[in-house]
């Protein structure tokens, strides 16, 4: 297991972050095709389809055709909120971590770096919701590459948000995940983080009946810790 150490994003990191966080994302879709093939109304058009299509036509190649279809727009569907997410965070904050992650107090950007190459990363900036009556720090952009997964990375990024989260004199850190995002999950809630709500973020995830978990690790007050 090589060594790593967390550090401050530098703009020599750009390249790797940015490849980073693509592939990061870009593992979720093989996820969420294989979620919408489990769904009943999938498994349905999959079987009665094909079968209406030869009743109608006495072709099982056409059949054949419309379920390869079928398929292909079903990876489509799974890839387009990921395509559409890293395209998003790229031309926003992420188009410049330095301006957008460094120009204010309260917001910062690491990396996590091992034998020279950025292996992780992480991102937190301020919530600037109206709704938001807590001064609350937002967990973004959290990657580890496969390869050096199972070394306990990311618990150290996250528990870094955490200690600045908490050093800002933030009331609460908040994210959201994917909920077929499992290992992210499970990890949040090893740390202390309690589930708030959950929310489509799109027309596509509410077909796929992919729901966006919304967490938050709320820091003890002075007084609860005293308790």
């Amino acid at each position: 297991m090589a060594p790593y150490h967390i550090r401050k994003y530098q703009q020599k990191d750009d390249e790797c972050v940015r490849d980073l966080f693509s592939k990061g994302m870009s593992e979720h879709v093989s996820t969420a095709f294989h979620h919408f093939l489990k769904l009943p109304r999938t498994l349905i058009l999959l079987l009665g389809g094909p079968l209406t299509v030869f009743l109608l036509t006495g072709s099982w190649l056409l059949a054949l055709l419309v379920n390869l279809t079928f398929l292909v727009a079903l990876r489509f569907l799974a890839m387009y909120p990921y395509t559409q997410f890293i395209a998003m965070s790229l031309n926003t904050d992420m188009s410049d971590i330095t301006k957008n992650y460094f120009s204010e107090r309260g917001s910062c950007f690491w990396v996590a770096e091992s034998e020279g190459q950025v292996v992780g990363m992480v991102g937190a900036l301020p919530v600037k919701e109206p709704a938001a009556r807590e001064k609350q720090l937002e967990l973004l952009h959290m990657s580890v590459a496969s390869e050096h997964r199972g070394q306990g990375i990311a618990k150290a990024l996250v528990r870094t948000v955490l200690q600045f989260g908490q050093d800002q004199g933030y009331s609460a850190v908040v994210l959201g995940t994917s909920e077929i995002q499992y290992s992210a999950i499970g990890l949040y809630r090893s740390m202390g983080f309690q589930k708030t709500h959950q929310v489509f973020y799109s027309f596509i995830m509410r077909l796929a009946r992919i729901y966006i978990i919304k967490f938050k690790y709320s820091f003890l007050s002075a007084q609860d810790a005293s308790c």
